[in-house]
């Protein structure tokens, strides 16, 4: 999870289950979109293999406390290239429910705002990245730049989101917290555009996921 408890109490509350409705529509939208695009058995797959994986980053790979919150390699944009942006959001809401519900309970009452962190910059790199990658360029092809900016985006949008939440719960006594996660939290950047590079190598190498409906049209197409 990433933020503390304690953090936001209360009423204060109410904020966040608005957010994380506001999110989990958004994500019903791209559900849809996936659906037409490639069937609801492909998104069904989809979002089992991203909760899966979304599960082993929060309780496998190594996460360091720090400040207001905690470091984890989420690989945020990794899971958008390889698998779309609806099952990735999916994912990232049950993947955090599911370690919530049996692994940190006393990590649910955070869950909107975790969800929120999480799936908004999710959409906002969905958005950048139809910007900055020209139509008709598989995700196979893309250049170390595409994959620090999208990287970037992504952490730099959780990031951001933390500090909100944080400022919002404590005021901006919370300061110095927000800045020593913040600092912590960047340097995930140096790793996950590697991390999206060379795991889009490996699928580029693996030719009997062309066409698949385990891995989003946009990977080869």
């Amino acid at each position: 999870m990433h933020i503390e408890p304690g953090i936001v109490t209360g009423a204060k509350l109410l904020l966040s289950y608005a957010t994380a409705a506001t999110a989990g529509v958004y994500t019903l939208k791209t559900a849809f979109d996936a659906i037409r695009a490639q069937g609801a058995v492909s998104l069904i797959a989809r979002s089992a293999i991203a909760s899966a994986l979304v599960f082993t980053f929060f309780e496998v790979l190594p996460h360091l406390p720090v400040g207001v919150s905690e470091v984890h390699l989420i690989l945020g944009s990794t899971l958008f290239l390889i698998l779309g942006a609806a099952p990735a959001a999916i994912g990232l809401a049950l993947g955090l429910l599911i370690q919530g519900l049996f692994f940190a309970p006393f990590d649910l009452p955070q869950y909107g705002m975790n969800m929120t962190t999480l799936l908004v910059p999710l959409f906002g790199l969905q958005m950048l990245a139809k910007r900055l990658i020209a139509p008709g360029t598989p995700y196979v092809e893309l250049r170390y730049t595409q994959a620090l900016a999208l990287s970037t985006a992504y952490q730099g949008g959780i990031v951001a989101w933390v500090g909100f939440w944080a400022f919002y719960g404590q005021g901006f006594g919370a300061v110095s917290e927000v800045a020593t996660f913040g600092v912590a939290y960047m340097t995930v950047i140096l790793v996950e555009p590697l991390v999206d590079l060379g795991v889009l190598a490996v699928a580029k190498r693996i030719h009997a996921l062309r066409g698949s409906s385990l891995v989003t049209p946009r990977l080869y197409a």
